[in-house]
């Protein structure tokens, strides 16, 4: 029978702490809500603003927003909220 896999350090503080391992990881983390809404959790800034593109740093990941009347809805230090219509995020 295979061996049970410890969890790492990350994954413990993560229970202990009660938060999503990505969330320490510093990983970026997508939530897209039908096609007008995209929450972007851990970023790391807005590279390139405008209403048909919008770049943000994701940190190890260049996060691509591209469709029509994007806007920024809202901005703090761990979350953007973007609305309008989303075509297509890609990651690179």
């Amino acid at each position: 029978m295979g061996e049970k896999r410890r969890p790492g350090l990350l994954e413990r503080t993560a229970q202990l702490l009660d938060l999503p391992a990505d969330a320490l990881a510093g990983v970026p983390r997508l939530e897209l809500v039908g096609d007008g809404e995209l929450r972007v959790e851990n970023h790391k800034g807005i590279l390139a603003y405008g209403d048909q593109e919008i770049q943000v740093s994701g940190g190890v990941f260049l996060i691509q927003i591209r469709g029509s009347g994007l806007e920024l809805r809202a901005m703090t230090g761990l979350e953007l909220l973007i609305t309008g219509r989303i075509d297509s995020i890609q990651l690179h």
